[in-house]
């Protein structure tokens, strides 16, 4: 026998290494922290978050968080009495620089010439007339009727501002512990950016603590299901562990955060990193199966030296096409795709050397007969049906493959972005109940900042504030438009009589805003407008409230606002959080397209240089494209959206996808070579390496079905959009090409390897 191959000469400093490594990369795994903030997923540099910044620059961070109570009549006494509690209680709190509630709103009246600023609800009112007296003032404000207090008076919302130094979780805990000290009978919801990401943030650690051992366990079951063999499941296991560690240890070690989408790294090495583990598994059993006076250090050569080539390159094609990700706009995917390329070379590289390095030190063990092909099991009667279909009916074949992407593809008519993120939870979530009684009594969940420079006092200015706002609400899905000009003319109709013709509107001059303004402030304070005005009142917000529930309605809002203020020289900036969303909409759209060309550009490339033929390029990727068009049709007929987890997909499938076609040609090659014909090559391809295909596809989908179990319903949907197109890519794979091989004999197939 030729001299040791580096792997087994060195084998004891290969397994004394990879422990180090991963012993080490343990140190930096325990420093891992969350990041659920949607605004910090995108570059500070995009116009959405410039925007944002230039107001928040004047009017301070908008961290609202609205806390509902639900009650059949919020006007009770014991809800009033409850809110009118809770209110005092967060104003004395240095954690919120504003709170709005029955007890905060303003009511603005006339009494003598005299402008009247009391709370909407000053007393709690004794009796059932009373109430009713209260229950018409307030309809009649519309600083509390519809913003603070629902039109049917079913709900009632405090609104507060967060400013504190505190963390989600911390602020959260002191909210909770409030509301706990001040109980009753309500039915309690919350919404806003603060209890978004603190309940996202716990719900990643819980995935974290469920997701990765349940994997695991499946993952170590089924390699054991299928191998039949301790070392089957445990050597691919163990890469499987390492890579974890390695991949999830470069997050925080680069000084990044895990967020929603990082969970899907380690199930993605889970999924993945048993890939070529596998394939070293099943051609060992084959060997010693074929072949059972070969020695351990013999088969383990014969193996290493044999997959070298085949997995090196399917290990750089997933790379490469995981590395898409790196193209993205939104910088957790940039992360998830430089934790992802650099998990799966640790795969790769451990797959080579480690596994090689204990294999040989282990005894040979049993033989398992089905490795051959030859045993007539369930699996191997599969695979024997699908050679002897694809090699009989090549035309047929096609012509269903072809029907299928025809019906799929028509569903991309119905293809849809997202345009939010709110189905980050289950419809029966807390969060998501209070987005819907906001959206249905509360004018909307969304809203858009107008930021106005100039003399704010000037009636000009206030005239058009006021225009923009009353054409803004014909709009049926604004429900509220908040700004000075509508504080100024409520001032209006409280000082002049009804008869008088200025009653309702913005004063014709300077001084007469400006005397409206000192008469509020005779009453009332002046800091009631610091949300709406500037100390100076140089700069104004106008906040529209809408709702929309897809991109189309969104896009109309603010089209309507810039059609309104395109020639308006004291609009300077337009904002809010919905505009933020809307970028991270259209930059996945976007990045989708990017990582997709990029990974169908960069596989082809690989799969010529690799074979040495521009048909191999072509006809390697024709599963992936037809995987890639499926699953984005499938989308449309299923109402599935694009968004921050689904858009990761293509990159995902293409990489892994492509792996089944290599090794498939990698094994047709050599059949060809020893003489057989194509149907014949086909056949034993298929009985040999369709066998460990199958295993790592299938091994790849139960690995991502894990994510079935996710508290994140866009989890979900990514588990079932991942494990179809790994079934489409694994059916292209071993049927589609295997027919078009029969119909074209690719010269590329009989030429000979390129040499590595």
């Amino acid at each position: 026998m030729s001299k040791e191959i580096f792997v087994i000469k060195h084998r004891w400093l290969i397994i004394i290494l990879a422990l180090a490594i991963v012993a080490g990369a343990v140190f930096p795994l325990m420093q891992t922290k969350t990041n659920s903030d949607l605004k910090s997923y995108l570059p500070e540099s995009m116009p959405s978050n410039i925007s944002n910044a230039k107001i928040e620059e004047v009017f301070g961070k908008d961290e609202l968080l609205i806390i509902l109570f639900e009650s059949d009549d919020v006007l009770n006494e014991a809800t009033l009495r409850r809110i009118r509690s809770l209110s005092r209680e967060f104003n004395r709190m240095k954690d919120f620089d504003m709170v709005m509630s029955l007890f905060d709103a303003k009511s603005i009246k006339g009494e003598s010439g005299a402008m009247i600023v009391d709370p909407v609800v000053k007393r709690i009112p004794g009796s059932e007339s009373r109430r009713e007296r209260l229950r018409e003032q307030i309809m009649s404000n519309e600083l509390a009727y519809g913003l603070v207090v629902s039109e049917d008076f079913r709900y009632t919302a405090v609104i507060l501002n967060s400013v504190t130094d505190k963390s989600d979780r911390e602020l959260m805990a002191t909210i909770n512990t409030t509301l706990e000290n001040n109980p009753g009978s309500e039915e309690v919801t919350m919404f806003g950016q603060p209890y978004l990401r603190n309940e996202a943030n716990t719900k990643i650690a819980n995935d974290a603590m469920l997701l990765l051992p349940v994997g695991l366990l499946v993952m170590i079951v089924f390699l054991m299901f299928s191998f039949r063999q301790k070392r089957g499941a445990v050597l691919p296991f163990m890469v499987v562990v390492f890579s974890i560690v390695i991949a999830m240890a470069v997050i925080p070690l680069l000084g990044w955060q895990m967020s929603i989408i990082g969970i899907l790294v380690p199930i993605m090495m889970i999924a993945i990193a048993n890939n070529y583990g596998v394939h070293f598994i099943t051609r060992f059993q084959e060997l010693n199966a074929r072949h059972p006076r070969m020695s351990m250090k013999h088969i383990v050569t014969d193996v290493t030296t044999y997959l070298k080539k085949p997995v090196v390159l399917t290990g750089l094609t997933t790379m490469v096409g995981v590395s898409g990700l790196i193209t993205h706009i939104m910088l957790p995917a940039k992360q998830m795709g430089v934790a992802s390329v650099i998990g799966v070379g640790c795969a790769l590289l451990l797959s080579l050397t480690l596994i090689p390095a204990i294999m040989v030190l282990l005894k040979k063990g049993r033989v398992v007969k089905s490795a051959t092909g030859s045993e007539n099991t369930f699996f191997n009667r599969i695979l024997n049906g699908i050679a002897w279909f694809a090699t009989r009916n090549p035309r047929q074949v096609i012509y269903i493959f072809a029907a299928f992407l025809i019906v799929a593809v028509f569903g991309l008519s119905r293809f849809r972005v997202a345009a939010d993120y709110n189905n980050l939870f289950p419809g029966r979530h807390p969060y998501i109940q209070a987005l819907h009684a906001i959206d249905k009594h509360f004018g909307g969940a969304k809203t858009i900042n107008i930021m106005f420079e100039g003399d704010i006092k000037d009636p000009s200015i206030l005239k058009r504030m006021d225009y923009y706002g009353h054409e803004l609400e014909k709009m049926p899905q604004v429900g509220n438009v908040n700004s000075i000009a509508k504080v100024i003319r409520i001032m209006s109709r409280a000082i002049n009589d009804p008869a008088d013709e200025l009653y309702g509107k913005i004063p014709g001059s300077r001084e007469a805003v400006a005397q409206y303004l000192e008469l509020y402030s005779m009453s009332g304070d002046p800091e009631d407008f610091e949300d709406l005005v500037d100390f100076d009142y140089t700069k104004a917000l106008m906040t529209v409230q809408y709702r929309a529930n897809d991109m189309k309605t969104l896009k109309e809002v603010e089209e309507k606002i810039n059609s309104l203020t395109k020639n308006d020289r004291n609009v300077s900036v337009i904002g809010g959080f919905s505009l933020i969303e809307k970028e991270l909409s259209q930059s996945i759209a976007k990045g989708q397209v990017y990582s997709l060309l990029f990974a169908f550009l960069a596989i082809m490339i690989l799969l010529i240089i690799i074979f040495r033929s521009l048909s191999a390029g072509l006809l390697g990727s024709i599963p992936l494209f037809f995987t890639v068009f499926s699953i984005f049709g499938m989308m449309g007929w299923l109402g599935i959206e694009l968004d921050i987890v689904t858009a990761l997909l293509s990159s995902i499938s293409i990489g892994l996808g492509v792996d089944y076609s290599i090794h498939l040609f990698w094994r047709l090659k050599t059949e060809l070579k020893n003489g057989r014909s194509y149907a014949g090559a086909i056949t034993e391809s298929l009985k040999t390496i369709g066998r460990g295909i199958t295993i790592n596809a299938l091994s790849v989908i139960i690995g991502f079905s894990v994510l079935f179990l996710s508290a994140f319903p866009f989890i979900h949907a990514f588990a079932f959009l991942i494990t179809l197109s790994i079934f489409l890519c694994l059916t292209g794979a071993l049927i589609l090409i295997p027919a078009i091989c029969m119909l074209i004999e690719p010269k590329f197939l009989k030429v000979p390897i390129l040499k590595t």
